[in-house]
């Protein structure tokens, strides 16, 4: 230690004091800082959980059921235009062929589309051959003619001679018989010319009865005969029919009478007819019957062609749907309706007009059920539902 160094000034010395407790003195309180804290966290975790604790559990309605829109459905009348389908023919379909032995045909006389009268020639066929027969017999009524003449002025001399008794009555009575044979003669030829002359007429092909041609299947130059079939068709009178399918239940609709409109298949232009006769038999396989609509000929018209009837049938009494109460599956069209015990029931059903006012049913409702408006897609036989009665109305939402 270096003995020369100065001492420090102890006059500014500041001497630190040391606490001294006494006897009656309490301890430093360190503890309370961290106790206050701790209750703090207490309060907030208690007062946050009164917060987000969930509360008593809420007691389940006593009606769980879905409610869901029913409608009476009211029959209302409508007019029904019932679409059938079918093929033109013609009413009376006429075949016309060789009438008598036939013969090489020299020419044809008409096409098909022509209008034809009762008896008019239609092809002719050669009859050189049938026009010397009737020359031939002809000459023979001459002749017997002759022949009956002379019989006759022979007779009437020897009966003038029978007086004088240079004629005996044998001799009348043999010259009678002479002159009786003659004339008979005459009337044997006369018949044989007269039905020369009717084959030969009949070698003619000639229309049965007024019409319009339909078709031809003949050429000039072609041998025909009895074996040679159709010449020609022709549809008597020109009046066509359109054959319509119907459907078994619709068939009780209809009337001869009635107002049809007959469209072609890829024809825009409807033709009139009038509904003339139903068919007594119903197919039992395709259970459809044929509606025979009569059509005056037009050249839009052709014999064999697909057609579609729109019949206007007569107003009848139908339950009316919305279109949304009506549903379909593979098994047809059907609707859920209301049973027992607020349970729903599925009803097959049979659509009849189907219009921006509703669905008319024709088979399935008698129109007093209570029918699921427009909810059925999302139900299933068997449920269970609150019904809610709700307007009749042809747009249901």
């Amino acid at each position: 230690m270096n003995v020369h160094n100065a001492l420090p000034d102890t006059a500014g010395a500041r001497p630190y004091k040391f606490e001294t407790r006494g006897e009656g003195d309490s301890p430093p309180r360190r503890w309370l800082r961290p106790a206050l804290i701790a209750l703090g966290m207490l309060a907030a975790l208690f007062i946050a959980w009164k917060i987000f604790a969930p509360g008593p559990p809420v007691e389940a309605p006593v009606n769980t059921l879905p409610q869901v829109t029913v409608i009476v459905p009211a029959s209302s009348p409508v007019v029904e235009n019932l679409s059938a389908p079918g093929s033109i023919a013609a009413r009376r379909d006429a075949g016309v062929g060789v009438q008598g032995e036939g013969g090489r045909v020299l020419r044809v006389l008409v096409e098909p589309g022509q209008i034809v009268s009762q008896g008019q020639v239609l092809a002719v066929i050669d009859k050189g051959v049938q026009e010397q027969q009737a020359l031939q017999l002809a000459a023979s009524v001459r002749q017997a003619q002759a022949d009956a003449r002379l019989a006759e002025a022979n007779l009437a001399r020897s009966e003038a001679l029978v007086s004088r008794g240079f004629v005996s009555r044998a001799d009348i009575d043999t010259r009678t018989a002479a002159r009786d044979s003659a004339i008979a003669r005459v009337g044997v030829v006369r018949a044989q010319l007269a039905e020369t002359r009717a084959r030969m007429d009949r070698l003619d092909v000639r229309a049965p009865a007024s019409g319009l041609v339909l078709s031809r299947s003949v050429e000039a130059g072609q041998v025909v005969g009895g074996g040679s079939g159709t010449l020609f068709r022709i549809a008597e009178g020109g009046v066509l029919e359109m054959r319509a399918q119907v459907a078994e239940q619709d068939m009780a609709q209809l009337k001869p009478g009635m107002s049809v409109r007959v469209t072609p298949v890829g024809s825009q232009v409807s033709y009139p007819g009038k509904l003339w006769l139903l068919d007594p038999v119903i197919d039992p396989i395709s259970r459809q019957g044929i509606a025979r609509i009569q059509l005056n000929y037009a050249p839009g018209l052709r014999v064999g062609a697909f057609a579609r009837a729109e019949i206007a049938a007569a107003a009848v009494s139908r339950p009316m749907l919305p279109q949304s109460a009506v549903l379909a599956d593979a098994t047809g069209n059907y609707v859920l309706v209301l049973g027992a015990d607020n349970k729903v029931e599925r009803r097959p059903v049979v659509i009849g007009t189907v219009s921006d006012g509703g669905v008319g049913i024709s088979r399935g409702l008698n129109g007093t059920e209570k029918v699921v408006a427009s909810a059925g897609a999302f139900l299933k036989p068997g449920d269970k539902i609150a019904p809610v009665i709700g307007p009749v109305s042809g747009k249901a939402g």
